[in-house]
């Protein structure tokens, strides 16, 4: 099992990881005048489906 398998099942790692992504999120849009604002929020979605955060889909069995 790899690190981020077993990141995918600890639920209480997920709300952190969530408010530091959201937390960068803002800092990145600050920085860039929300130029930006659409490319970032994709990779956002992006890495929360990668860490299986993903909030619209049901969980994987």
């Amino acid at each position: 099992m790899g690190i981020f398998d077993r990141f995918k099942s600890n639920k209480a790692a997920h709300g952190k990881t969530r408010n530091m992504s959201d937390a960068a999120e803002k800092q990145v849009n600050e920085k860039t005048g929300n130029k930006h604002e659409s490319q970032v929020d994709s990779a956002q979605q992006k890495l929360h489906e990668r860490l299986g955060m993903d909030e619209d889909r049901p969980e994987k069995p």
